[in-house]
């Protein structure tokens, strides 16, 4: 029995340890959808106009995506892809020298292929809406996901320059949740400046949405066939149950 709960203590100790790793932001909430094909082709532009340019996704090939998310091949080499002499059936990378990235960010910026689902689409939608304006960090901005994080906020223009009056509690604490002490809302404690963004709140989250979600189906792409494929294969067991239990009744009705 003590080795039993040894063992027990030995597994559940990296999660008590990353758990008492410090406070984590509240995630906000992120609901992946592969059947919409229109926010798909949306964020496959978003994310090779405002990403592909510094990140890779190097497991991921443009014919491919373009064939899932029904985009003809032309507008994918006409409007997608920059370098005249990169092929569609190409993966999707860029031209930027893994040394010199180093030097200018710290390290060269991660591939993109899995990042949502290592972390979680809500991760990365939390972390792609959470920059704020931050003169002490060399690129200008900070993260509430990701303190002191080397990137520089690519969606500034579009968001707009956010400000941080939050307190550390503030900044860790749910937004939308209501004090019970002083009947105030807790969290909202950053704005952003006016008329320094060229999208609306609603404009910028459904921005960073469609980008997310396809992000989320670079992920797993056959996630997309096998959603169908399951679909089939209940419909087929329900069918042969309907058979298997016929049989079933003629083989025991002599038994009875």
């Amino acid at each position: 029995m003590k080795k039993y709960l040894i063992a027990l203590m030995m597994v559940l100790a990296p999660v008590t340890a990353s758990a008492a790793g410090g406070a984590a932001v509240p995630l906000d909430s992120f609901e992946v959808d592969l059947t919409n094909k229109a926010s798909l082709q949306r964020g496959m532009a978003n994310f090779v106009n405002r990403c592909l340019g510094c990140h890779t996704a190097q497991y991921q090939r443009f014919e491919r995506a373009a064939t899932d998310l029904e985009i003809p091949n032309e507008l994918v080499e006409q409007y997608l892809i920059f370098d005249e002499n990169k092929k569609i059936g190409e993966h999707m990378t860029n031209a930027m020298p893994a040394a010199e990235a180093k030097v200018w960010f710290g390290n060269p910026p991660p591939d993109l292929t899995l990042e949502a689902r290592l972390r979680g689409p809500d991760w990365v939608y939390t972390y792609l809406r959470s920059f704020y304006k931050d003169e002490s960090r060399p690129w200008g901005v900070n993260n509430a996901v990701f303190p002191d994080v080397g990137m520089p906020n690519v969606l500034e223009n579009l968001q707009g320059t956010v400000i941080n009056h939050c307190t550390p509690a503030e900044l860790h604490s749910e937004h939308g949740k209501i004090d019970p002490l002083t009947g105030e809302e807790i969290g909202g404690c950053m704005s952003i400046e006016p008329k320094s963004g060229s999208m609306s709140e609603e404009e910028f989250d459904q921005y960073v949405y469609d980008l997310v979600n396809f992000m989320a189906y670079m992920g797993e792409p056959s996630k997309m066939v096998s959603g169908k494929i399951g679909t089939y294969v209940l419909i087929f067991l329900v069918i042969l149950f309907v058979f298997a239990f016929a049989l079933k009744k003629e083989y025991w009705k002599d038994v009875h």
